[in-house]
């Protein structure tokens, strides 16, 4: 196990390393002077333009550039926003949460609704199934800002039951605010999730293994749990962490439809801005999140199967 999570560890900084070159990189790859990218070609004095310059460290190397840039966003340190006048952990800092909460709220949506449904999909084949399957393929064919218009057409301006736009006050303000957002978020994951579920808990329980407890008289809820749900867990668990990490990308759509002040909304209009440190540094933040979540999933592996920590196929 030592050994397995030293490799992911390493794999791990590796991929941060990596994005964080090509995430600084794009700065100087794109077109024109260095100095009108980080103003988004405003007019600027020669002594900001040297405060730049200073800042930047542009006179310096590539390599040290990147060097100083690194460390400095090791230590929270992101540089400055052009468009709104603050440090860029400053503009996170009150971003973040929204992004964090939504983000959360989805997964949970997508973990207990999408393994839900796949489970009872797969156990209760025919009027059950056909109306899981249905569900499903509707959900999955309906992008995510289609399901954010959708969502405030009807439960927000027809129906009035949820507020369709901002963060809301106080916990259970914040939760209704935030439902229908994390609802269309989660709607594509969650089919998918449940799809995969249907498919894994009905390959296990045709299984030779549980063929053989079903004739020992082993209880249907203990076989469920012992021999199905447990073996059917890793296909499980590989698409809940893969689409968990994908609704941090997708979080800048839903974010922008509800007029949620989060991440991903930030990011948008700071590319849109031309606030390149802000889009810098966000987006490193969101490669380090996936990265991350990645993460946790392999260690899950190896917890529910050991022989993933040692490099065995699981079977």
């Amino acid at each position: 196990m030592g050994r397995f999570l030293l490799r992911r560890g390493a794999l791990l900084l590796a991929t941060l390393w990596v994005a964080s070159i090509a995430i600084f990189g794009a700065l100087y790859l794109a077109p024109g002077d260095p100095i009108a990218v980080l103003t988004g070609g405003r007019q600027i004095t020669p002594e900001a333009r040297a405060i730049l310059v200073a800042r930047y460290h542009l006179d310096d190397p590539l390599p040290v550039r990147y060097w100083n840039w690194l460390t400095s966003a090791l230590h929270g340190d992101f540089g400055y926003s052009m468009t709104s006048r603050q440090d860029v952990s400053t503009v996170i800092a009150q971003r973040v949460s929204t992004t964090v909460e939504l983000v959360a709220y989805a997964a949970v949506i997508v973990i207990v609704l999408g393994i839900g449904v796949g489970v009872l999909s797969a156990l209760k084949p025919g009027i059950v199934d056909n109306i899981a399957l249905l569900f499903t393929t509707v959900l999955a064919a309906v992008p995510s800002f289609v399901a954010a218009l959708l969502l405030i057409s009807v439960f927000a301006v027809k129906l009035h039951w949820l507020p369709a736009l901002g963060e809301g006050q106080g916990f259970s303000d914040q939760l209704a605010h935030l439902t229908l957002p994390a609802i269309a978020l989660a709607s594509t994951s969650l089919a998918l999730v449940a799809r995969i579920t249907r498919a894994s808990v009905r390959a296990e329980s045709s299984g030779e293994r549980v063929q053989t407890a079903v004739s020992r008289g082993i209880p249907p809820g203990v076989i469920l749990r012992r021999h199905v749900l447990h073996n059917a867990s890793i296909p499980i668990m590989t698409v809940t962490g893969l689409t968990i990490a994908t609704l941090i990308v997708l979080v800048s759509i839903v974010e922008q439809a509800f007029s949620l002040n989060g991440l991903g909304a930030t990011l948008v209009k700071a590319a849109a801005n031309k606030d390149f440190s802000v889009v810098q540094a966000i987006s490193l933040l969101m490669v380090a999140a996936f990265v991350i979540v990645n993460g946790i999933v392999d260690l899950l592996y190896a917890v529910l199967d050991p022989r993933v920590s040692l490099g065995t196929a699981a079977s």
